[in-house]
């Protein structure tokens, strides 16, 4: 589902999706969504996501991607965190990534970062910022010329 454009002085607009309610998401705990961006050329892009939260309840979001293989962190066990739950972990070759800035402190990528995604608590709900995502029509008629604007349909994995 989307979120109205919030204003912005300065740049005119963001564009603000939500992403899942705050509490979904445990303290300690992190989540993985698959969505699809718009690139600068207009084509649909692949935007796996990971968003953390801490037992502080600081948000932190992640392109789910290794820096060292391109691989999900999760691939393999399905877990994001190492065995202390103190960092995020690639599932593939046991890298471990700071939570705060998604840096690579030990591994194959070491001295290399997650990419970070630009998240924001509104109203109760994780939302991300800044990114145009395709909007999920696939239940519209194809041939059919509407008006109406669609919602983002965000599917966790």
């Amino acid at each position: 589902m989307s979120e109205p454009v919030i204003g912005n002085l300065m740049s005119g607009h963001i564009e603000v999706f939500v992403v899942c309610p705050a509490d979904a998401i445990e303290g300690s705990g992190a989540m993985s969504f698959s969505l699809s961006r718009i690139d600068d050329k207009g084509e649909s892009r692949p935007l796996p996501i990971i968003v953390v939260r801490t037992f502080g309840n600081d948000y932190f979001g992640y392109v789910n991607r290794c820096p060292h293989e391109n691989v999900w962190l999760n691939i393999g066990s399905g877990t994001f965190f190492s065995a202390d739950r103190s960092f995020l972990r690639c599932g593939r070759h046991g890298a471990r990534f700071e939570v705060d800035t998604g840096m690579c402190i030990d591994g194959p990528c070491d001295g290399q970062s997650l990419e970070p995604v630009a998240l924001a608590v509104i109203e109760g709900d994780v939302c991300l910022c800044g990114v145009k995502l395709l909007e999920d029509d696939r239940f519209g008629d194809p041939f059919g010329d509407s008006d109406e604007t669609m919602d983002v349909t965000i599917h966790p994995d």
